[in-house]
């Protein structure tokens, strides 16, 4: 019997499940996700990827080897404001951090924008008497009394988790070490969160606003990576369970657990993951990933076959300081609701409907109109065939919204679809130019990668807007970021401040710290049952002496046993800063100012798909009238019947069971040997 490794992608409306067994054969299925508790719709969705291999459930986890898991349980709790009731606990004259930030605003235009509301109160932000000094010595013994006073507090409180964050605990953590068994002691059910566990370096803000979001996150994390794996185990599954991170790893359930703000934007990075997997089998390392689900879009780069990252990630107005994949997100998707306000301007999201009740046409008691609801009335979408028919759309219902969208505009019914179709576009192309343009990159020298079940309705006109002249549809977009969490690999960042003018840094102390940091990632691995090979990646933030900002630079080129390794180092700044900046200033000082190591066990990427046998192009199986201006029919093509080379000329429509992409007039689409669609977009 073959053996499988599975991915599954928990989205707003769907929950995606991709089975990959030892030939390379690709199996992947739908199910509704279900809010209230995910692991609901994973089990769904398992029934329903046994079915499709004629298997039951437990035959199918029994010769399952791995799951990986891209859940958004973390980035609902921050989104929606339904975390764990935290306090906080920091150093004295220091508990006010959080609300005063850095003493800027996101819009620093918006007079009136409000600050966004602390995660937590100030009244469950509680000082304690101690003081480390900035060099790890010790200013001020951490005072016991106070602790039991705080602890008495929160106790009182409720709270179900804390956040530890005393000043300069990154050089020396012993008070918070020592703080965390006291609340262990004192509050034993609840989520400890400690700052040298968590961001241990330097800058104090981003310090304490990442761990009080880890602390916020984690009480709902855990819950619901418990309450998976005990139904796994309950459905017969013995294998490990993996969890997709921010940064583009994995990480085994406790340690996915215990640092929970890594799995802000677990979902969408593995759309990144299946992208760079993507740019190797292309032979195409310039990509622009276009994922648009049923509640969002997201929008990244891949350059030369690798993601960028950043450190500078906010969500819901929170400041997240973790390595992450540098990931652009819109409330733009399938589910986004469209509405009038009281000036008569049509808007689109970012209020979404969801997977409960979803769009109208999906017969759940939705009755606002969606860009789905939209682009059902326009013909693009097939009523009987939705989900390979196992739901069928209501069309009776999706007119019914659209229609009163069109009676608020005082318009007809056509142009009022057209008008929520052309308006989601429009915002999914600034969103591709805020990660594109805005950062001094020409996106026409890209590919524009169309996944998420969505996105092949919309990525042709999104391409004419930003005159891109190449899309790239796989076979397997709607359930391509579970398919890309399969090439994903074991991953730890590990980081340690390490301030100094390059110049007066001993190099061999330095190559010395990077090996600590490598032993402590290979222990990390081999707790984690890996014994499979390892990469480790070596990189420092750097800046010039008077800026307030680093430069991450990659280190992995350095000779440490080289006469003079720091010389190395420096020069590799100055270029980093001229690639980003287009200059640098060689005659000022090289700052390091963090040690940066990524400690990699790599996993076997999934086989290659068998090729698809050469046979006769397939006909169109049929004619379906749209909306493009006007109504034209136009043939319908079988995305999984199109032959390798097989060419489609647009207007057209080209669909599997679970998405759609619409060929307009001008465009060349030929199929890859992968399947995939090709598409040459015409003039605008």
């Amino acid at each position: 019997m073959s053996r499988y490794r599975i991915g599954i992608d928990v989205g707003g409306t769907f929950t995606d499940l991709v089975a990959v067994d030892d030939d390379g054969r690709i199996t992947a299925t739908k199910a509704l996700s279900t809010p209230a508790d995910q692991s609901i719709g994973v089990l769904d969705g398992l029934d329903r990827l046994s079915e499709s291999l004629g298997l039951d459930r437990a035959a199918l986890l029994a010769a399952t080897d791995r799951i990986v898991h891209g859940t958004t349980v973390a980035t609902n709790a921050l989104l929606e404001g339904k975390g764990a009731r935290v306090g906080l606990l920091t150093t004295e004259g220091h508990r006010d951090i959080i609300e005063m930030r850095e003493g800027l605003k996101d819009d620093r235009y918006a007079l009136r924008q409000p600050a966004p509301e602390p995660l937590v109160p100030r009244r469950l932000r509680l000082p304690v008497r101690e003081r480390v000094r900035a060099d790890g010595s010790e200013g001020v013994a951490l005072g016991r009394r106070s602790l039991q006073t705080a602890l008495a507090t929160l106790r009182e409180a409720g709270v179900e988790a804390v956040a530890v964050c005393y000043l300069h605990s990154y050089r020396a953590p012993s008070h918070e070490r020592a703080t965390g068994a006291a609340i262990a002691r004192a509050l034993p059910d609840a989520y400890v969160s400690l700052s040298c566990d968590v961001f241990p370096q330097i800058k104090e803000y981003e310090r304490v606003c990442t761990t009080v979001v880890n602390a916020y996150v984690g009480p709902a994390l855990d819950r619901y990576l418990n309450r998976l794996v005990s139904r796994l185990a309950e459905a017969g599954y013995v294998g490990p369970l993996l969890i997709m991170q921010s940064h583009g790893g994995l990480a085994p359930v406790a340690d996915a657990v215990r640092l929970a703000a890594g799995a802000v934007l677990s979902g969408p990075a593995g759309g990144v993951a299946a992208m760079r997997h993507a740019a190797r089998l292309l032979h195409h390392g310039d990509l622009i990933g276009f994922d648009m689900g049923g509640t969002s879009t997201d929008m990244s780069l891949v350059v030369d076959g690798e993601a960028s990252v950043s450190t500078d990630r906010r969500v819901a107005g929170q400041r997240v300081a973790l390595h992450s994949l540098d990931i652009a997100s819109i409330g733009a998707g399938g589910g986004s609701i469209a509405h009038v306000d009281a000036g008569g301007v049509l808007h689109v999201g970012p209020r979404s409907a969801g997977a409960e009740p979803g769009p109208a046409c999906y017969g759940r008691g939705g009755e606002e109109a969606t860009v789905t609801d939209a682009n059902l009335v326009l013909g693009f979408l097939d009523a009987e065939g939705f989900l390979g028919g196992r739901h069928r759309l209501d069309v009776a219902a999706a007119t019914r919204a659209v229609d009163a969208i069109a009676g608020r505009l005082r318009i007809d019914r056509m142009a009022a679809a057209e008008g929520i179709h052309r308006i989601v576009n429009t915002r999914m192309a600034e969103g591709i130019r805020l990660v594109s343009v805005r950062r001094g990159v020409d996106p026409r020298r890209f590919a524009l990668l169309s996944f998420g079940g969505a996105a092949g309705a919309h990525v042709t006109d999104v391409a004419r807007q930003l005159d891109l002249t190449r899309v790239i549809v796989p076979t397997l977009a709607p359930m391509f970021s579970a398919w890309g969490m399969l090439a994903s690999n074991l991953r730890y960042e590990l980081t340690r401040t390490h301030i100094g003018d390059a110049s007066r840094i001993d190099g061999a102390g330095l190559d010395a710290v990077f090996r600590e940091m490598e032993a402590q990632g290979r222990a990390r691995l081999a707790e984690a049952a890996f014994d499979g090979p390892v990469r480790c990646r070596r990189s420092a933030d750097m800046r010039y002496g008077e800026q307030i900002f680093e430069v991450e630079v990659p280190l992995d080129g350095v000779d440490w046993s080289g006469a003079d390794p720091m010389r190395a180092v420096a020069d590799a700044f100055h270029e980093r800063h001229e690639a980003l900046y287009t200059y640098s200033l060689r005659d000022q000082e090289a700052v390091l100012v963090n040690a940066r190591l990524a400690v990699v066990g790599v996993l076997p990427d999934p086989p290659a798909e068998p090729p698809r046998p050469a046979r006769p192009d397939a006909p169109h199986r049929a004619l379906r009238p749209i909306y493009l201006g006007r109504w034209i029919d136009v043939p319908v093509h079988d995305l999984d019947a199109l032959a390798p080379g097989q060419r489609v000329e647009g207007p057209a429509i080209v669909e599997s069971q679970t998405t759609t992409v619409v060929l307009r007039t001008g465009d060349r689409a030929h199929t890859t040997a992968l399947g995939w669609l090709d598409i040459e977009v015409g003039a605008r």
